[in-house]
């Protein structure tokens, strides 16, 4: 006669373990390096040229003498951004200028506002300091969005 069998349950193999990482992880943990390292240096890059643009702009201005200067660099800094928007936009004259400077905005700031002084503030002898304040500001903003940083 035969020996009984002893009969035992069944074992499961342990748990697999999670070190080392499977080469799936890797290329994903390699993925999320690569683009967090091309978001990081993107946006460095665009802080820098934001930077660079605005000092384009602050510099060119501190370098008028009166507020008549800084408007006619004013005219000739948004003259040059609007070559982007439209090769022949610097050659716009009076009011349609104007409109140019304030079309895709919802805002008449050029057209209807401060931005009046554009039309003959540079050629002025006297140019109020608040009014030529008030055409800075909105001259930056438009600038900086032409320019792409904004």
């Amino acid at each position: 006669m035969a020996a009984p069998l002893v009969l035992r349950d069944v074992h499961l193999p342990g748990a697999p373990s999670w070190w080392p990482l499977a080469p799936g992880w890797w290329a994903l943990i390699a993925a999320i390096a690569i683009v967090s390292l091309a978001a990081y240096l993107w946006h460095r890059r665009r802080t820098r040229r934001r930077r660079e643009i605005e000092h384009v702009f602050d510099h060119t201005l501190a370098q008028a003498a009166t507020p008549a200067a800084e408007v006619a660099a004013i005219s000739e800094l948004l003259r040059r951004a609007a070559r982007r928007r439209d090769r022949d936009a610097d050659r716009l004259q009076g009011q349609q200028w104007l409109e140019f400077l304030d079309r895709g905005s919802k805002r008449q700031d050029f057209a209807a506002g401060s931005g009046r002084l554009l039309l003959d503030g540079g050629y002025r002898r006297q140019v109020d300091a608040a009014q030529a304040a008030a055409l800075r500001e909105i001259a930056r903003r438009r600038f900086l969005q032409w320019m792409g940083v904004r």
